[in-house]
């Protein structure tokens, strides 16, 4: 049997850039079950005096999410902000487009506000440039950021909301590129609308942080020409460009799906050279960012979810995109969330689509408890131990390849070191599906650490999932697995295991 490694060094010099908190964000939009139900369920028996679900927020504060977006997704290509303020009796009722359902206004953008408040959150608010344009927007920016004193401020004050809402992070629509969104675009027609719009709302507001679309995936035909089109229209306005991929072990082949963190990688190799040409044909100064702002596994429920829009149109909160994650699931979203760390330097935000019921790590019961989904672990060790400065970590493995990949490690890694609390953390998945694999680990340069614990994510069956009522997939600390002396580590890596290895003082 072919002998399996994998090691790597860890400096603190051997830095890739500290890590931007919003790494780690996440996603509701209005769509399916993610609202109503969701983060909002009057009557429900955890429900607060506003009617949002205490059992989910929570989850919402364990996982510690910084930043989250709203309110979609191809929902705000045809959102109409207004009908979501005011007094809840007066909201219309609209037909949604993008998911075909009718949406009810009963959560808005004041009531979501609320919600973000009390998740410990921040609001990452999109526009409307598929119907709308550039007065709605900066109309929406007024009213949620401008202190008083002018028409759309004080219909704010005059809502119960005396102080404004101070959102920093928006999005210039969404999915540009792709025929499904409504108010589809060609890049030059996008490129120049965005750039417009970004210049119109930094007069309002000069500090925003305006994310501009990207490609909505690989397969586009327009990509990657859309986004060297789109900047060289707005890469003086705007301070991020947009990424989204989704992945699916569409043909059961473990091995191959475990591999797609690869394309990932490419993917955003991609647009960084992308962004540089564009900065360099503009002699800029500027390093464009990214915001990853739409990322998972997302396949389960497809054919289930055609037939709702097609055959039951029109409902509230219908269950769409409700997809169940296995336990290989999780272990792709940790080798996501690795890759994302790996490129800390210029992904500065990204949003795991989406937070709740909708290909989600947190699900609820209608009548019942929230739970968690097996991608929740991953995406919650991340979040709480993946804070400070990201370490390239000099990996050396052993490869394989896969039907679409070739020279795949088998064990991928990244370490973050957060320097605040002197402790440093090693983030591996061993993606080999039959041998347990050593890592060592030179760790000389953190001279005084000790082993603080090794967290554990495995299982026997790599479909295994969780549901209210068991949660059969769950992370571990195991005791056995791990020496340390004289400056090396040496941690068994479970066969198909995510594992987060923690040092300290």
């Amino acid at each position: 049997m072919e002998q399996k490694y994998a090691r790597i060094t860890l400096d603190k010099d051997f830095t890739i850039s500290r890590v931007d908190k919003r790494i780690y964000g996440s996603f509701i939009e209005h769509l399916g079950r993610a609202v109503y139900g969701g983060i909002y369920q009057p009557g429900h028996p955890s429900a607060d005096e506003e009617g949002f679900r205490r059992d989910v927020l929570d989850l919402v504060r364990e996982i510690g999410v910084p930043i989250v977006r709203y309110p979609g997704g191809n929902f705000v290509s045809n959102f109409y902000w207004e009908d979501s303020v005011g007094p809840v009796e007066q909201r219309p009722r609209r037909l949604e487009l993008a998911w075909r359902s009718t949406e009810p206004n009963l959560v808005g953008v004041n009531e979501f506000a609320s919600w973000a408040k009390k998740a410990d959150t921040q609001v990452m608010m999109a526009v409307n440039l598929g119907t709308r344009g550039i007065e709605a927007a900066c109309n929406l920016l007024e009213y949620c950021n401008h202190p008083s004193g002018t028409k759309y401020s004080d219909l704010r004050i005059s809502h119960g909301v005396k102080d404004p809402h101070n959102i920093q992070v928006w999005c210039l629509g969404n999915e540009m590129d792709g025929p499904w969104q409504t108010g589809h675009k060609t890049a030059r027609e996008y490129g120049r609308l965005a750039d417009e719009t970004a210049k119109a709302m930094k007069q309002i507001d000069p500090s925003l942080q305006l994310v501009a679309c990207g490609s909505s995936n690989t397969q586009m035909p327009t990509y990657p020409q859309w986004e060297a089109t789109v900047l060289e229209e707005a890469y003086d306005s705007v301070d991020f460009l947009s990424l989204h991929t989704y992945y699916g072990n569409r043909f059961n082949d473990t091995r191959n799906f475990l591999a797609q963190s690869d394309d990932m990688d490419h993917f955003i190799r991609t647009i960084i050279s992308t962004c540089d040409f564009v900065k360099a044909k503009k002699r800029s100064k500027k390093d464009m960012m990214l915001s990853f702002d739409e990322w998972n596994v997302w396949f389960h429920a497809n054919e289930a979810d055609d037939d709702t829009m097609k055959n039951r149109p029109w409902s509230v909160a219908p269950h769409l995109l409700e997809d169940h994650y296995d336990f290989e699931d999780a272990l792709l979203v940790g080798l996501m969330l690795i890759t994302l760390l790996k490129h800390s330097d210029r992904v500065r935000m990204a949003c795991l689509a989406q937070l709740v019921n909708v290909i989600a790590p947190i699900m609820t019961e209608e009548n019942g408890p929230a739970w968690k989904q097996t991608i929740f672990y991953p995406y919650l060790h991340a979040s709480k131990y993946g804070r400070g400065i990201a370490l390239n970590p000099a990996l050396r493995s052993s490869k394989h390849d896969t039907k679409d990949f070739t020279d795949v490690t088998d064990v991928d890694a990244v370490a973050v070191w957060n320097d605040e609390q002197d402790q440093v953390t090693i983030f591996a998945v061993n993606r080999d599906l039959d041998q347990d694999i050593v890592l060592e680990a030179d760790v000389k340069a953190f001279a005084g650490y000790r082993l603080l614990e090794h967290i554990v994510l495995e299982h026997g069956d790599m479909k295994a999932v969780n549901s209210a009522e068991s949660q059969t997939v769950l992370p571990k600390t195991v005791g056995d697995r791990d020496q340390l002396q004289d400056g090396l580590l040496q941690s068994k890596l479970g066969k198909a295991s995510w594992n987060v290895i923690r040092l300290g003082k």
